[in-house]
């Protein structure tokens, strides 16, 4: 079988990632940073004995280092940096910009991802997929963002995961490993509804999933930001 880890897979599209892997026969290696906290998630592993269940916090390198430790040769066909934070929309806004806001905001969604992905890059390259991939944002857009202001924060971390992940795939390209910058779309999530969008366009997560994971079966080393809808977002 071939083998998935998911980060952040306890709520949204991370656990609809789990779902739709497993009944397809993937072995999925699912973390959340409180499994046992995650009803939907450990139902999952229950009924599906290919789910491997995994303490994680992204934001904490020490429980990346942990993690891989445990799985220790394991090859990772896909590493799926789902996980990621909004973060508090006050203390992101300009009239405040709380310091200490930024850099937990940073250090989940862009710094998280880049050390996920040096801590299983051994693990990659062992497999046959050897695809290491992102879920962006099109909120981290450069040529879009004249639309509306605010979120700070979260925009400049997910350009910053984008640049990360493009810089990766130069590096990596020569040995076979494909990286992919993907962005789901407005997805009906927490974090959407954290971010107070009550716009159009706003679809489910199983819609979104079926799509990304289309876009990942058909992953090239171009690294291009890529949409569910296979539009290429401008940078």
């Amino acid at each position: 079988m071939p083998v998935i880890l998911i980060t952040g897979a306890n709520r949204g599209l991370g656990l609809e990632f789990v779902k739709q892997y497993a009944a397809c026969g993937w072995e999925v290696i699912a973390t959340a940073r409180d499994p046992a906290a995650a009803p939907e998630l450990s139902a999952l592993a229950k009924s599906h004995r290919s789910v491997r269940l995994e303490p994680l916090d992204i934001g904490n390198h020490a429980d990346i280092k942990a993690l891989a430790a445990r799985l220790g040769q394991q090859p990772i066909d896909v590493l799926l940096n789902n996980a990621g934070w909004l973060g508090d929309t006050r203390k992101q806004s300009f009239d405040e910009l709380d310091y200490a806001s930024f850099e937990e905001v940073l250090r989940i969604n862009t710094y998280g991802p880049l050390a996920m992905a040096k801590a299983f890059m051994a693990n990659v390259q062992a497999s046959e997929q050897k695809k290491i991939v992102v879920i962006t944002s099109g909120l981290s857009s450069l040529a879009n963002t004249s639309r509306f202001g605010n979120l700070y924060f979260y925009r400049i971390s997910k350009a910053g995961v984008n640049m990360a992940m493009r810089t990766l795939q130069a590096e990596v390209r020569a040995q076979g490993v494909k990286v992919g910058i993907l962005a789901p779309g407005m997805v009906d999530t927490r974090l959407l509804r954290q971010s107070g969008f009550e716009g159009p366009g706003v679809i489910q997560a199983p819609q979104s999933v079926a799509a990304v994971i289309g876009h990942i079966d058909n992953l090239t080393q171009d690294a291009e930001m890529i949409l569910y809808t296979g539009d290429r977002l401008p940078w």
